[in-house]
């Protein structure tokens, strides 16, 4: 079955002026997941669970933004817009966003802005693919897929290109047609994906 995305256009998290909204917390110097969820009369073990993407509760980035509020998923589930990608719609969070903008930054940092765009292409080519999993934090966070995860580089916080980079990857035509993969053949050797088909050379990644 094919998938059609579309993105849930929250106010703050996904703009581009990184404004937090009411239902987040910007991580401050001297903030802990422990202090946050004390401010927000939350147990610790309820500001985790809105918070899959931490997943080291003792690692956390000023600039970071910290769901403190179920209403995130309830007051914007209905509020979408459709992407130009597949058939099927499943929805995305502000949250989601912004993870595809970390990972964008983690994986292309001092790529072109293509380059960017590109990385967050081939996810949301995966969302739409039967052979990956149907959400943004599900297929970034499948297993022995994406370096950033295993090096904690995910909880670095998006810079204002990657955040833009991850909403032009979700609403504009591909530049990678259906590549599902991209690597730097500088600096990894797969034989396996060397032997498939290139669909983009951009910047120092092949997308395959």
């Amino acid at each position: 079955m094919i998938k059609k995305l579309t993105t849930l256009a929250v106010a703050g998290v996904i703009s581009l002026g990184m404004a937090v909204p009411a239902f987040a917390h910007e991580v401050n110097n001297g903030d802990t997941m422990s202090k946050i969820a004390s401010s927000h009369s939350m147990t610790l073990k309820e500001l985790a669970e809105l918070n899959p993407a931490v997943q080291n509760l003792n690692l956390i980035f000023i600039g970071q933004t910290i769901i403190t509020s179920k209403n995130e998923n309830k007051s914007n589930r209905h509020t979408s817009v459709k992407v130009n990608k597949g058939i099927k719609t499943t929805s995305n969070t502000g949250s989601e966003v912004d993870l595809l903008a970390r990972l964008i930054r983690a994986e292309a940092q001092g790529e072109s802005y293509s380059g960017k765009v590109a990385v967050g292409e081939v996810v949301i080519n995966r969302v739409n693919s039967s052979q990956f999993p149907d959400s943004i934090r599900s297929v970034i966070y499948q297993s022995g897929q994406f370096s950033p995860i295993s090096n904690g580089s995910i909880n670095v916080p998006a810079d204002s290109e990657s955040l833009k980079a991850a909403h032009e990857a979700l609403n504009a035509g591909s530049n990678v047609g259906d590549a599902l993969y991209f690597y730097n053949p500088r600096t990894a050797n797969n034989h396996w994906l060397d032997s498939k088909q290139t669909k983009a050379v951009i910047g120092n990644h092949k997308f395959k």
